[in-house]
């Protein structure tokens, strides 16, 4: 008797822990790429993931959490079960793929060059022929530029997060920065330091390298949580809310993924 009491007890532990996980979300993120996410003067997550992030998961029905990661180190921290999910404003591309899942894509952010505003640069590698290119260390900035400019003459320089690019932008340590456009504006452009400073030229392309648009990241096989998120996904872009945060973060950027 004792016996089976104890093993209906643990048998519903069992059932209550399953239904704890399956309502419960850690999100990695790098909180260090405004208007994405960073930190406010109370050390609180903010910014246009964030919101989305909680939005999708009220929509979902899941209690998310927070977890600060570099950028750089997200993928292996998110395979080793630090978190559930990365929601850092990464983009879903067939390199990481290979590593990783993605759920459908969220949104989508042009990638473009910053120098000094009127210089002769352009965002090709003749353009850009004997200058030094700060991109963020891990993102799809820096293997665009490897890739596209660093074989023919451009410097390109990988920093741990992006404001440590700004700020040798700023001192003339660098001659242009490669950035998702948005983040370009809000965190640099758009503040004192980046006076003197524009976007020069177009976006840059090439879908194999920047991705189909901006995921949720999680682990392989992770299927159950690629449902449930999936699923909200769809609801916010349908009910207009990715829209709706992209106005308050971002300014003259489509965001629409096609």
């Amino acid at each position: 008797m004792k016996f089976t009491f104890r093993l209906a007890a643990f048998a519903l532990a069992a059932t209550a822990g399953i239904a704890s996980a399956d309502n419960s979300l850690r999100f990695g993120i790098e909180a260090e790429y405004p208007p994405f996410e960073s930190k406010n003067a109370a050390g609180q997550l903010e910014g246009f993931d964030v919101d989305l992030g909680n939005a999708i998961c009220a929509k979902a029905k899941l209690k998310c959490t927070w977890v600060e990661n570099a950028f750089d180190s997200l993928i292996p921290a998110l395979q080793a079960k630090k978190f559930d999910a990365i929601n850092s404003a990464m983009n879903a591309t067939d390199k990481r793929r290979e590593a990783i899942d993605f759920t459908d894509t969220i949104y989508r952010i042009p990638t473009q060059l910053i120098g000094k505003a009127g210089s002769k640069m352009a965002p090709t590698a003749e353009g850009l022929k004997g200058k030094n290119v700060g991109v963020l260390q891990g993102s799809i900035q820096e293997t665009f530029a490897k890739t596209h400019w660093e074989p023919h003459g451009v410097t390109v320089t990988a920093y741990k997060d992006q404001n440590m690019v700004y700020a040798d932008l700023a001192s003339g340590r660098l001659d242009a920065t490669l950035v998702m456009a948005a983040a370009g504006q809000a965190g640099f452009l758009s503040k004192p330091e980046g006076k003197g400073y524009a976007f020069i030229g177009a976006a840059v392309k090439d879908d194999k390298i920047l991705g189909s648009g901006i995921a949720f990241g999680l682990r392989k096989g992770d299927d159950a949580h690629k449902k449930q998120l999936n699923a909200a996904i769809a609801e916010v872009k349908k009910d207009g809310t990715v829209a709706k945060l992209a106005k308050k973060y971002f300014s003259g950027f489509d965001v629409t993924v096609k």
